[in-house]
């Protein structure tokens, strides 16, 4: 027997009416009739409201308005489609139609994680963000051990030079190389009283009690992940209903201020260039500025896609909820 399934809402007299046409219809295309209600879901509202009511079976769907004849056509069709593939692979088709109609585990987690990804993504995020500013904190307060755990777990993802990270506790809040010419702050070299660049030794320094102690990742990652954050919070506060930028201005806005800005202060740390070979060091005000807009058009282009294949995902599986929970399977 074929199933139905009738999107509907209360107070629709164009779904009364359908649904009088249906039960009509039993006794000429015998089916399973499953009922959803659209008000208990917004995904619902947004697909049908405006369309109500819409009946689907198996690939067939119809949208107000339509005939009686219109079901009966629709109906038929589906009855002979069940007919031929019960033909074709009776047992494969019996199969297909009781993994329909039963929920499994894998099922549940797909629905909890279409309504709850954002949740997730955003503490993630904010976890992966916050725990760095977690390790200056524990060396202030005497924790060196699992402060340099913090360290080492962030080591292989960032490069946690000395210059170009944040510092907590200390007399600035960061200091760049004489390079960078940053007016009214010390410069790394003072601090360190060095006149050559050591990258091995500016990664291990994590600070002292005069200078403070380093935030385990750089000053560029934390504006990327943590503007990205942001944006989870701010989509999630309006709605969801930002649709995705397009692809050039992702490029344009996002990811060509970074790569200018990182890719032109190479030459910096290098060694043995020639002396024509142009030198600059970028800023922690350039660096928060274009990984925080790396990190916020990225998650403007990212997360109203996933957004709209999860939104599908919730319609698919609600529908197959239903259905399991109405219909139950033919032996």
């Amino acid at each position: 027997m074929i199933t139905v399934t009738f999107y509907y809402q209360d107070d629709c007299p164009a779904c009364d009416q359908a649904l009088a046409e249906l039960e009509a219809l039993q006794a000429t295309v015998p089916h399973h009739l499953v009922r959803i209600d659209i008000a208990r879901d917004e995904v619902l509202r947004e697909r049908y409201g405006s369309t109500l009511p819409v009946i689907e079976v198996g690939p067939y769907r119809r949208q107000a308005p339509f005939e009686r004849q219109d079901l009966q056509v629709m109906l038929l069709a589906a009855q002979d489609r069940v007919s031929q593939l019960e033909k074709v692979d009776q047992a494969g088709y019996q199969q297909q139609l009781a993994q329909g109609h039963t929920i499994n585990s894998s099922d549940r987690l797909s629905l909890w994680l279409s309504q709850h990804y954002l949740a997730l993504f955003g503490g993630l995020l904010l976890l992966y963000a916050g725990l760095p500013f977690v390790a200056p904190i524990l060396m202030k307060y005497n924790q060196p051990g699992p402060a340099n755990l913090i360290y080492r777990m962030y080591s292989p993802l960032c490069h946690q030079l000395t210059f170009r990270s944040w510092f907590l506790f200390g007399q600035q809040a960061y200091y760049p190389r004489a390079l960078a010419g940053v007016p009214g702050v010390m410069s790394y070299e003072e601090i360190t009283n060095s006149t050559t660049l050591d990258l091995l030794e500016a990664r291990r320094f994590v600070g002292n009690e005069t200078m403070g102690y380093k935030v385990a990742l750089c000053e560029r990652d934390v504006a990327i992940y943590g503007l990205m954050f942001l944006f989870t919070v701010f989509y999630a506060l309006t709605g969801r209903r930002f649709r995705t930028i397009p692809w050039y201005l992702w490029v344009v806005l996002g990811m060509a201020p970074i790569a200018l800005d990182g890719v032109s202060q190479l030459p910096s740390v290098a060694a043995n260039l020639p002396a024509w070979v142009p030198m600059r060091e970028s800023t922690p005000f350039l660096r928060t500025l274009t990984g925080g807009l790396f990190g916020w058009m990225t998650a403007w282009y990212l997360f109203p896609m996933i957004e709209e294949t999860m939104r599908e995902t919730r319609r698919i599986l609600q529908r197959k909820f239903a259905i399991a929970e109405q219909v139950r399977p033919e032996r």
